[in-house]
This record gives structure tokens, sequence and C-alpha cells, in this order.
């Protein structure tokens, strides 16, 4: 890592080799600028942070505990104040990551206006978004930054050496805001080839960890919706041997893979893979289909038929041409899914679930393990569930099973304000509470994020505002209900202008053209003053 020092030394060798006419550039101001922009490239960041994945990954196999975590973001800004945030109240970003959601992608980021998660946004607005997102938080670096520059300057022109020092060491061990994303490429928005040329793009831009599902990509369904259509291993397996090249090409060779199944929630596929003997991948995903067994005299022209155990089936057909699979296999699919992936390429393993349910986790995770011992999960913790009915229920059903008196509650109306407060709502509350830790230590989760969390606060807290503003209560509801916690919590972006870069601008100002800057914060004109700090 560059230090001040050792940037400064390199400008001034620069300087005296080719900077004949280069009078008025300072080797202090361009050192300065080379420590406030660490990553020169998305490249640089996919590099950075794979490692930081990898080195997170071998801690929680060696102590489960040391999880990781992420929240959804659809904007840079969103994701640089939830980094600025860790900083803030955690004093670092030390695994935390980003995640990018095609969910939210599609319904916040298309030309076409709000889409439903089924792959349809322009798969260019993917990579623009990881771009977007690390623009924001470089820029938070050099913000956090340009203060302590600005801060050694003061301590230097007062000569107070061991002031600067102490300012140096914290630019020399300053922490970045970059962090891992976790990036959606749904499906792989169409074969191989175009899974890989995205990929790339998505890498380009910074993105170290790809997440790809193992549906039919021109039939995508939300992970939490009917209709899923997956697609035979071998389909699955070719993506994310595009997805592991292009990390390859372009020198990540740290870069994740995420593979996610849908198999759970999925009971149907488009096609019927070829079998080349009995027990081969193609062969284990035709067993589970739903067939009938019929004699040669019921077949019809053109129809096609399995022979199983030496009889013949007529496998379930819609009229779309989909085949069913039978009731029951879901389970199965997904640890065949699973293992699948992890032993031809694939890091780490997404499985969507019906609730979020430790036990039920940990009951196909745990399969997964007597072939894969050190299988990991990302865990979507997802706004899609009803998250105080499901532990409601759940407290309920441990408590009967411990004998204790459950009559005071009414299992199917447990969402009800009523049970606030209650016991069965507290031990509810404390299960939620302690459920990342739960599955983390129980069913093998080393990465827990919630998929859409901004998309569900941006519209709360608008509409909290819009009701009091446009209301009785005006002006007060934003100085009351926004800035005061701002100024109060002291967060930095109460500050807005600064926090939009016009300070590092004024001393960039300064930089290019000396006493002619013409600067912004002026003291006695500048009303973020007001603010203090």
């Amino acid at each position: 890592m560059t230090t001040y020092k050792s940037a400064l030394e390199h400008v001034r060798a620069v300087k005296a080799k080719l900077g004949g006419t280069w009078g008025a550039i300072h080797p202090e101001d361009a050192a300065r600028m080379i420590v406030q922009n660490r990553f020169r490239t998305g490249l640089d960041i996919a590099a950075y942070t794979a490692s930081i994945m990898r080195k997170d990954m071998a801690e929680y196999d060696a102590d489960s505990s040391k999880y990781t975590q992420s929240l959804g973001c659809w904007h840079g800004f969103i994701a640089q104040q939830k980094m600025i945030a860790n900083k803030k109240y955690f004093g670092t970003t030390s695994k935390k990551y980003i995640y990018l959601s095609g969910w939210m992608v599609a319904a916040l980021r298309s030309d076409f206006g709000p889409l439903p998660d089924q792959s349809m946004h322009e798969k260019t607005s993917v990579p623009a978004l990881i771009e977007e997102i690390y623009t924001f938080l470089r820029q938070a670096d050099a913000r956090e930054l340009n203060d302590l520059f600005r801060a050694l300057q003061k301590a230097e022109d007062a000569g107070d050496s061991a002031k600067a020092a102490e300012i140096e060491a914290k630019i020399n061990g300053f922490e970045t805001h970059v962090v891992p994303i976790i990036a959606d490429i749904d499906a792989g928005f169409g074969n191989e080839e175009a899974t890989y040329l995205l990929t790339k793009k998505m890498i380009e831009a910074g993105a170290c960890a790809i997440q790809i599902e193992n549906q039919v990509s021109d039939a995508k369904q939300c992970g939490h919706q009917a209709g899923k259509v997956t697609v035979p291993h071998e389909d699955f397996l070719a993506k994310i041997n595009a997805v592991r090249l292009a990390f390859l090409e372009l020198g990540i060779d740290e870069g994740v893979i995420v593979a996610r199944t849908d198999s759970e929630g999925a009971d149907l596929t488009q096609k019927i893979p070829v079998s080349k003997q009995k027990g081969d991948l193609a062969s284990q995903y035709i067993s589970y289909l739903d067939t009938k067994e019929i004699d040669i005299s019921e077949a019809a022209d053109d129809e096609i038929l399995i022979k199983r155990d030496g009889k013949l089936h007529r496998p379930t057909r819609l009229a779309s041409g989909l085949y069913q699979f039978r009731e029951g296999t879901q389970i199965d699919r997904v640890v065949l899914d699973c293992v699948t992936s992890l032993q031809n390429g694939a890091d780490m393993l997404w499985i969507e679930t019906p609730t979020p349910n430790v036990a039920e986790i940990a009951h196909m995770v745990n399969r997964v393990k007597e072939i894969v011992p050190n299988a990991k999960l990302v865990y979507n913790n997802s706004p899609s569930f009803n998250w105080t009915l499901n532990f409601r229920q759940q407290a309920f059903d441990r408590l009967k099973a411990e004998g204790k008196d459950v009559s005071a509650y009414d299992r199917a109306k447990l969402m009800s304000v009523d049970y606030d407060n209650t016991e069965l709502s507290n031990i509810a509350d404390e299960m939620i509470r302690t459920f990342q830790a739960d599955a983390a230590r129980e069913a093998g989760v080393f990465h827990h994020l919630i998929t859409l969390p901004t998309y569900h606060t941006a519209a709360l807290s608008t509409h909290e505002l819009a009701k009091g503003y446009f209301g009785d209560q005006g002006m007060l509801a934003y100085v009351g209900g926004v800035q005061r916690k701002e100024i109060r919590e002291g967060i930095a972006c109460v500050k807005h202008q600064a926090m939009a870069g016009s300070d590092i601008g004024d001393d960039h100002k300064e930089m290019f053209a000396g006493d002619n800057a013409l600067k912004a914060g002026d003291a006695s004109k500048n009303t973020m003053n007001q603010f203090g700090g």
C-alpha cells in the first residue's frame, strides 16, 4: 500500500526526471492526490476485494462466529452512507459487504421504469451500478482523507511535529470504504457467451463476487415468486465455467462465484438433458421428473417418452412444453444442485427457502456437508418473509413442544399488535435478533444479506416526511424528524455540500490555480458552517 512518504518520494523522483517545466506542481499536492485515490481501476478494486473475501472465508471456516453481512443498495450514495456509518459506529468496514440486487436494478434502475424481477432490465445497468457504487465509496475515501490532509497541513504550518506525525500515521493506516460487492447476474442474461461478456463488464467495474442462479434465463422469476423453471446441471455448470474464465482472463484469480439454486421453489424444467449412462448427472436430473407408466399402445404420435426400469413412462408436460418435477423432490434436487456446483467450480451456495428457519436451512446444508465439508452459504434474509409472523409461529411451536400453555395465543393471528410485548413475542424477537449468528453456527451461513432493505427504508422515511411536511407539522417535520437527528448523531451528511465534494473541490482549485482559486468554502458566506465540526 502506498504511504504518503512513498508517494511523495515517487513524485519528487518523477519531477526530477521529467519535470523541467513543472514548477507549479508541488510534490506534496500530487502525493496527496495519489493517496486519496488508492484504486485506479475497477480491476484494482476487484483484486483487492476478492482477497478480502477469501481471507474472510478462511476465517469463517476456522470460526463460524466470524460471519459476514451486507445490505442491498440501489444507488452509490446509499452504499456510501452505509459504509460511512459502519466506520463511524464500529470503527471498521471489516466483514461488512455490499449486495447488489438484480431485483432493485429492475425495480429502480431500468430505463423502462419499474420492472418485475424477470431479467427484463438492461444488462448493462448492472455493471453501471457497480461502477457507480465504487465511485461513491472512493469519494468517501477522498473526503475523509482530505480532512486528514487539511489537519496535517495545519499542524505542519503550526510547527507541531508530534501532531503532524500522529495525523500522518492515520493517513498511512487509513481503512478504505471500498468493500466487496456480491453482484447478482440473475441467470446470466442469455447463453454462456452472454454470461461471460456481462461478467467481464461487472468485473471491470469492480465486482469480485458473482452470484448466478440455475433458472432458465429467458423465463427467470424472482426467487420468492411462483413459476420458476430450472435448467439441467450441464447448462448451469457451463455458465459457472464462463464466470470463472472471465475472472481468470482479467487477472482476478481469487474471484468468488456464488451458485444459487432455486430448486426448492421450482417445480418445472424446460428441457430434458441427454443421459449417456445411468446415474450420470443428466440421468439424476431426469429421475426427478413426474411421469406415469404407460403401454406403448397408449403413446401418441410424436410424443416424448422415457424408459424407466424397463417400463415406458410419459413425463408430465404443460401446454407450454415445460416438464413437471415430482412433488417432494425439492430438497433432494437442492442438495444435488449444491454438491454439483461446489464440485465444479463454485465457491459458495445460495439457497432460497420458503421461511427463515435455521433448522430447515441446516437440514439441507448438513446433507451437502456430508459430501463437501466446508460448504458455505450466502443467505437472503429477505423482506419477502414476514419475519414477525414466522418467528412468532416458531416461538409458539417451541413453547408448545416444551409443554407450555399456549392457549392465550391464536397461532394464525400472531401478527396482531395484541401479542406485542408478550412472552411469546419477546422470545420471537430474540430469535430474530440472533438468527444470523445461529444460522452461521448451525447452518453454514458465511454471509447474511438483506436484498432490499434500502428500498424499504427509502419508501418509509419519504412517507414519514411527506405525511408530516404536507400535514400540520410543516417545516418541523423535516427539522425535528431529519436535521436535528443528523446534527445530534453527528452524521456527516448534514453538511451536504462537503459530502458532495465541495471541500475537495476547493483544495483542488488551490492546487490547480493557487491564489487565483475561487473557492466555495469562505467562512463568512458558507451556511454549512452553521453545523460546526
